[in-house]
């Protein structure tokens, strides 16, 4: 999310991206972002039944998951910009999708199958399975 993007814009990307998919939560812990203690939004969680915890500062136990992945989302786009230079944002995609088909500890599975509750059917194992068929 952009640093500039105005509370507007906020509740329609929440909307749009995450409540859309996945349904209303039941809590979301955030920073102390002003974005995130304005009472708009702390209006807008309360309205759609949604618990507010904000995370402690310098608090490795609540900031060390997400610190992790930032650190490997960070590490995989910047392979893409290497890798791709002038259409690296084309490829953020396959990126994104690699990354949630990819073993994650905390979970013990990848992100897909702890979300849909099964192994993701990869292109690579489709096009795998039409190679040897021939």
């Amino acid at each position: 999310m952009r640093d500039d993007y105005k509370m507007g814009r906020l509740d329609r990307l929440y909307l749009n991206e995450i409540v859309a998919r996945h349904g209303v939560s039941i809590s979301i812990i955030s920073a102390r972002d002003s974005r995130f203690t304005s009472r708009f939004w702390q209006s807008m969680q309360e309205a759609l039944g949604t618990r507010l915890d904000m995370s402690t500062t310098y608090h490795p136990q609540t900031d060390g998951q997400s610190e992790r992945t930032i650190q490997t989302l960070e590490d995989m786009l910047r392979a893409c910009v290497l890798d791709f230079e002038g259409s690296w944002d084309i490829h953020l995609p396959l990126f994104e999708f690699s990354y949630n088909i990819s073993y994650h500890s905390s979970v013990r599975c990848a992100l897909f199958e702890a979300l849909y509750g099964r192994k993701c059917r990869s292109p690579i194992m489709c096009w795998r399975r039409s190679v040897d068929r021939t």
